[in-house]
């Protein structure tokens, strides 16, 4: 491995994806070499090479990590609803392909896109730090099997010969977002938002380019400073809102209705339940409209204390939730849907 002010050859796995982008366009202002593993063609990247593969083959994986210093891989599937071995195969069997072609071709550094909602519980989570502990028990295939792929990563961290770090941001938000916003405007232009518990719940959320600005700092951490690797870290914008007051915030800069209906905790949980139920046993297709998994973040607090980041990490938040927002609409005026 060389000094962290030399070029680095880095491996971008679902560099075409959200963050990925974010990522990808800093490492190249950089001026480091960038490889790219995606499932589909990204050619408006302007990176150096292009491998087209899945991150569950693993003879795909072992082949994008020749002659690599860096890996940030942040492929994954998403999603409330699903078969757990859709999950299981693209984070875990994936991480763990990514790990051993890691070890194989000796590259030195790991950075792992994790998620806050590895620890979600169903209570408040408010101002938790990095020692709060895994749940017993998942109601999300997603959470489930971040939450192992992470451990994974953690446990593979080999001193000189790899160090390995796991990030954990909250709620990515962003220009270029393809998932939650698009998400939060399509249910509300269908009249399918409702405000669910007290609408008091405190939230976290983390705009997109903060939590490049951490990858790059954790890369470059982990060659300066032992101590950062075999570490987790949550990544948020250091500034909880109410989760309601985000959300109609945004539907005003959309020139929708706030959202006003309401539903009671319980009542919402019952509903994700019998949604779960009729979706299982009738192989529906799609996701049901509500889980409980995804009632539990609608209706607690989560948000987290990112103490640890900036001590380690170095890392403060750029971009605030004000300006973020201002970003997001001047992008979406510029590129309507």
């Amino acid at each position: 491995m060389g000094s962290d002010q030399d070029q680095i050859r880095a491996l971008v796995i679902g560099g075409g994806g959200f963050l990925g982008r974010y990522i990808v366009k800093r490492l190249l202002a950089k001026g480091d070499f960038v490889r790219v593993l995606s499932r589909r063609s990204y050619p408006d990247l302007g990176v150096m090479e292009s491998v087209h593969g899945d991150i569950r083959d693993p003879e795909v994986v072992m082949d994008s990590c020749r002659d690599i210093d860096v890996v940030f891989h942040m492929a994954a599937k998403i999603g409330h609803w699903g078969k757990w071995r859709d999950f299981y195969d693209t984070n875990v069997k994936g991480t763990e392909n990514v790990i051993k072609a890691c070890d194989f071709h000796g590259v030195g550094r790991l950075i792992y896109t994790s998620s806050a909602s590895v620890i979600f519980d169903h209570s408040d989570l408010s101002s938790v730090d990095e020692s709060y502990p895994y749940p017993s028990k998942y109601d999300s295939h997603y959470a489930a099997t971040k939450a192992k792929a992470e451990q994974l990563v953690i446990v593979a961290n080999e001193g000189d010969h790899l160090r390995t770090v796991a990030l954990r941001p909250h709620l990515i938000w962003g220009p270029g977002d393809t998932h939650l916003i698009p998400g939060i405007v399509d249910s509300a232009r269908k009249g399918r938002l409702a405000m669910i518990g007290n609408k008091r719940n405190m939230v976290d959320f983390t705009y997109v380019e903060n939590v490049a600005d951490a990858h790059l700092l954790a890369c470059d951490q982990l060659l300066k400073s032992p101590d950062v690797a075999g570490q987790v870290y949550f990544i948020t914008q250091d500034e909880p809102i109410h989760l309601w007051e985000f959300v109609n915030d945004l539907l005003e800069g959309f020139d929708l209705p706030p959202v006003n209906r309401r539903v009671s905790t319980k009542m919402a949980y019952a509903l994700a339940g019998i949604s779960e139920v009729i979706y299982r046993k009738l192989s529906l297709k799609g996701e049901p409209r509500l889980t409980r998994f995804l009632a539990g973040q609608l209706a607690c607090s989560h948000h987290f204390d990112i103490s640890k980041a900036k001590r380690d990490l170095g890392y403060f938040p750029k971009v605030s939730m004000k300006e973020g927002m201002k970003r997001l609409l001047d992008y979406v005026q510029k590129n309507p849907t």
